[in-house]
């Protein structure tokens, strides 16, 4: 196998970005895998250029005029910024691969556009790829491996890639680490729920958490785990062997049935300064919030007499909520929320609309059956633009109308200022602030009105929300062009659209093909 010239983009924004929020904070959302194929690729004697894209980039100019492949890790809401990226390197004579959650949730879509597409990818998969490396087109094939990664290259491998990137934002940096992948939980929504969880040898971290102490005077370290902490003691028992206690500050995203009292003590005592724990719903997956069979105002009780607990020992909270469940219903859902932010005044709600991402999770399959999949562009699937999934309980209009009053309850003056008064710290203070007052708070309710008044004056929204007709209001198409900048132009033919119901497709054509009879033989 002869040498390659490979370029590797992570995608963290969906197109070029001046704003302030982004140059904070987007470089802080690199991802683990590009970086891991960058690591093998070197490894296997190839020049490698990775690329974390934030929006400030110009990607013509950091990346090599004459690339063999072209690596591409993208979310589904970045899918039409991939495809435009593959169009203009493959007339540059580049061979294109994508990889991540949109590779793994729309194979049969991306394929379209690219040569390769990868799911699950360990070093014999990566392999395959290099050797072949050529033209599979108009159809890519779709590569993936029979589970995770047995074992990834840590922080002092991946450093070549994680420095570059962390000079890119001026305040915060987190590097990104993982303690282990898939997840023991099992909520239907979920890309992990069928994923068995699995360690990240413990050897490898405690390695790398030396090696971070060796570059930063207090290094801060995000956690990539579904949910970190599966594995409690041990992983403590890793983190304090490796390194005294409190020196690093820690990020994670956890689950409330792993955060009892001494294990927040033991998290407070290691560093840990912000946990996003999943409440989702008032009215099921209580064994994730440790809330069992309790429902309704009961668990809102509950659960922010916990949250609260949470903030006496860790600064930053964000609970995570789904709204637009099937499990919900009337105001009840949303007038819960509000009654739990009152109850905990210390914690950011994170919310996100209900979203079908393709393969993403078997439950998908059932709302594409029931005929409730809308064919929202990519560009939207990004849990907070668009729904894509018609409520089961709610007509259009009357839900945005309970998403704007639960997004106008949440980010008020005075529900900013209880959650500064009640939050420690004034990074964590200032960080509620400006996600308050920035894209995520006010952003999203400007947006949200916006949505509510076209579903009364544009003609073409309400019929496509009733899928009663499958045309794009332009107010979606002038975004994508607004958000993808020069790489709009790039955007293939068709790449705006997808099919939304290509699993159940897919799913049905699989089945005849195992179920049909087989021919006789014919003799010759």
């Amino acid at each position: 196998m002869h040498k390659l010239q490979i370029g590797i983009i992570d995608i963290v924004s969906k197109g070029p970005t001046r704003a302030l929020y982004a140059r904070v904070m987007n470089a802080n959302l690199a991802s683990i895998m590009p970086q891991v194929i960058g690591v093998w690729c070197r490894q296997l004697g190839h020049d490698v250029t990775l690329v974390c894209y934030t929006g400030f980039e110009n990607l013509l100019e950091e990346l090599p005029d004459t690339l063999d492949l072209l690596f591409i890790g993208a979310f589904t809401e970045a899918a039409h910024t991939a495809y435009a990226l593959s169009s203009l390197f493959r007339t540059r004579g580049a061979i294109t691969v994508l990889g991540g959650p949109h590779a793994r949730c729309y194979p049969e879509d991306a394929q379209q556009y690219f040569d390769y597409v990868l799911g699950f990818t360990d070093r014999e998969t990566l392999l395959d790829v290099l050797q072949d490396c050529s033209q599979h087109r108009p159809v890519g094939v779709q590569i993936s491996a029979a589970r995770q990664p047995v074992a990834l290259p840590g922080v002092c491998e991946r450093w070549e890639f994680i420095e570059p990137t962390l000079k890119k934002t001026p305040l915060l940096k987190m590097v990104p680490m993982i303690g282990s992948l898939g997840c023991p939980y099992t909520c239907s929504f979920c890309i992990d729920a069928d994923v068995p969880y699995q360690p990240i040898a413990f050897d490898v971290l405690r390695e790398d958490l030396k090696f971070l102490l060796k570059r930063f005077r207090r290094p801060l370290v995000a956690w990539h785990d579904p949910n970190f902490g599966v594995r409690f003691d041990d992983s403590l028992d890793m983190i304090e062997e490796a390194v005294p206690p409190g020196s690093i500050d820690f990020a994670a995203e956890s689950s409330l049935s792993l955060l009892s009292e001494p294990h927040l003590k033991r998290l407070k005592r290691n560093g840990f300064k912000a946990l996003l724990p999943g409440i989702e719903s008032w009215f099921d997956l209580g064994n994730k919030s440790k809330t069992g069979s309790r429902q309704g105002i009961d668990k809102v009780r509950q659960v922010a007499a916990h949250v609260n607990l949470i903030l006496k020992y860790i600064p930053y909270v964000q609970a995570n909520f789904v709204l637009g469940l099937d499990s919900d219903e009337g105001e009840e859902p949303f007038e819960l929320t509000r009654r739990f932010l009152d109850l905990a005044p210390g914690a950011f709600p994170g919310y996100s609309l209900l979203t079908a991402f393709g393969r993403a999770a078997a439950l998908n399959l059932s709302y594409q059956r029931a005929n409730r999949v809308l064919p929202f562009p990519f560009h939207f699937l990004n849990n907070n633009q668009a729904m894509n999934v018609r409520p089961r309980n709610y007509e259009w209009r009357t839900f945005y109308e309970h998403v704007i009053g639960l997004t106008s309850y949440s980010f008020n003056a005075r529900a900013i200022y209880r959650r500064f008064c009640a939050t420690q710290g004034m990074t964590s203070r200032w960080m509620n602030l400006l996600r308050a007052v920035s894209t995520e708070g006010f952003g999203r309710l400007r947006y949200y009105r916006e949505i509510r008044a076209r579903l009364d004056s544009d003609r073409h929204f309400s019929p496509y929300f009733e899928q009663e007709s499958d045309q794009l209001p332009e107010f979606y198409v002038d975004l994508v062009r607004r958000d993808l900048g020069p790489l709009w132009e790039w955007l293939p033919e068709g790449g705006l659209n997808h099919d939304p119901y290509g699993y159940l497709k897919s799913e049905r054509s699989a089945t005849i093909l195992v179920s049909a009879p087989l021919n006789p033989a014919v003799p010759l």
